[in-house]
């Protein structure tokens, strides 16, 4: 399968860092060597620019970057290009139902992060929330909360872990955002390799020219991915980079 692959998109947990948070330095070599070819390297995560920042700017890439599952879109510079939040009714909803079945939970918003054990916002309507996430260990309870998040039409629902759910507004996906992306670079997704491990990439993984799971993804998404390359922990994303995109 060789494509001409003109924008590699990297989930970064579980994907292009190790266990530990930490870039390989294999990983590192590859995206440096894309960038001297003339390929643009961009991440695109579920976390919020707060926690993605630092590892994206000792890349030294170039391009766009996509948080919060495609919530917001970053200019090269870092200026924000879009912003799509959910309506802070669903967020009281989510609130309630995390309350009732007494799970962890979190919030990006654009004011900040927070999570069951920090002070979490009182009124919720003065806030801009972009994602909230749950953390489930009991399956019965994830999959009871999956469908009754799944009902509204309005909420986009993935995980970035098996035992994790994330919610954001309806429609807002990784590959949404790299769709935009690609409108500004002037290419297709035909010519994107997108590589990632959790349901959080699924969509990305689908629509872009090459997909790629990780060896430690979840079974759906190494159902839907053309290539499985190595584990986080096996410098997998250099291994699809020197697989698919290096000359």
């Amino acid at each position: 399968m060789k494509k001409d692959i003109q924008l590699i998109a990297l989930d970064m947990d579980g994907t292009l860092l190790r266990n530990d948070h930490s870039v390989s330095e294999e990983n590192r070599e590859a995206i440096k060597t894309a960038q001297e070819q003339g390929k643009a390297v961009m991440v695109s995560t579920g976390r919020p620019l707060l926690y993605a920042e630092k590892i994206v700017d000792s890349l030294n890439l170039s391009t766009y970057l996509i948080t919060v599952n495609g919530g917001e879109i970053w200019s090269p510079e870092r200026t924000l290009i879009e912003r799509t939040i959910i309506d802070s009714s669903h967020v009281e909803f989510m609130l309630d139902m995390a309350l009732k079945h007494d799970t962890h939970y979190w919030s990006s918003t654009v004011e900040g992060v927070f999570n069951k054990n920090t002070t979490f916002p009182k009124n919720i309507y003065d806030f801009q929330w972009l994602k909230f996430g749950f953390d489930i260990k009991d399956d019965d309870v994830r999959e009871l909360i999956w469908n009754e998040l799944s009902m509204r039409e309005e909420l986009e629902v993935t995980n970035s872990s098996m035992t994790n759910i994330e919610v954001n507004a309806a429609g807002i996906n990784k590959a949404a955002a790299i769709r935009k992306v690609c409108k500004r670079l002037n290419i297709s997704m035909d010519e994107v390799m997108a590589v990632g491990d959790s349901l959080n990439d699924l969509a990305m993984i689908k629509e872009s020219g090459i997909g790629v799971a990780m060896e430690n993804a979840q079974p759906k998404v190494k159902e839907a991915a053309d290539w499985v390359t190595h584990s986080n922990e096996d410098h997998g994303v250099a291994e699809a980079i020197r697989r698919f995109v290096l000359k």
